[in-house]
């Protein structure tokens, strides 16, 4: 308190202060998210931590984002894309990485087989060639190089494998097919020919197969999709088979009645030539 002097009438005129302490509130930021921004990179290095450590107790696998997904995915991302740069992991497509090991021979491969069943859950695919015709019981080779066919355009080369013959642009509707009954269109598109039978045996296997519950009728709800001769003998063997007269007719009339096909070993059916079969020389 101090005399502020007089006034007017002489009166003695007080003035007064009371002093506050303004840093009382010490360590409290002024901005709320300052704290979050200080322990940003503490939570980073914590993220790496724990992917490199997963990664390392996992051995030799294939890693993909979703292994992670507990985890916030800019900093699992980063550290994916340093650990490949350090040579921990190899990226092998978008999104996929493989932990490889140290063997006699160099760096191990990863499993095709494991390969094979991580793009299919990509991209579906399908065996084809000499691959359909062994699934389907034709043949018990097993092609120098693995055939696979999928709708897509193409496939990660990382994933199917460098060797690997691809058939791509097949129909859409083969997604909706079980991997048996696109192996059957497959082997039909090759006109039997990869069946190491005997062309009796052959046909007698495929009215086996054709046999199992629903299967025709699978293959004839997506024939639109397939060229003329496939249709053609689906609709042989479905006449065979004695299926329903409504199916073979829309097979029937999909067909140019003045084409011609190659049935190829399937132009022993005994109704071939009335489904358009060329003869057989």
């Amino acid at each position: 308190m101090r005399d502020a002097g007089r006034g007017q009438h002489g009166t003695r005129q007080l003035s007064s202060f009371v002093a506050v302490i303004l840093d009382t509130c010490r360590g409290v930021p002024d901005n709320p998210d300052m704290k979050a921004v200080a322990t940003a990179p503490s939570r980073s290095r914590g993220t790496a931590e724990q992917v490199r450590r997963r990664i390392e107790r996992g051995g030799e696998r294939l890693w993909r984002f979703e292994d992670f997904r507990d985890l916030p995915f800019t900093a699992v991302a980063q550290t994916l894309s340093r650990l490949v740069t350090a040579g921990v992991i190899e990226r092998l497509s978008k999104g996929t990485y493989y932990r490889t090991r140290q063997t006699a021979f160099g760096r191990s491969r990863p499993s095709p087989a494991a390969i094979q069943k991580l793009a299919s859950r990509r991209k579906t695919l399908f065996p084809s060639g000499i691959a359909a015709a062994n699934l389907l019981g034709f043949t018990t080779q097993s092609g120098r190089r693995n055939e696979l066919a999928t709708s897509h355009l193409s496939l990660p080369r990382k994933l199917v494998g460098q060797d690997t013959v691809i058939h791509t642009r097949r129909p859409e509707a083969w997604s909706t097919l079980s991997e048996m009954d696109a192996a059957i269109l497959d082997f039909l598109r090759h006109g039997g020919r990869l069946s190491e039978l005997s062309p009796q045996d052959t046909i007698r296997r495929m009215l086996e197969l054709l046999s199992s519950p629903g299967r025709y009728e699978r293959l004839a709800r997506v024939a639109d999709t397939e060229p003329p001769r496939v249709r053609a003998m689906l609709g042989a063997l479905g006449e065979q088979l004695g299926k329903r007269a409504k199916v073979l007719n829309a097979l029937r009339e999909s067909l140019n009645p003045l084409s011609r096909f190659d049935f190829g070993i399937l132009a022993g059916l005994p109704n071939a030539r009335s489904w358009q079969a060329k003869e057989r020389r």
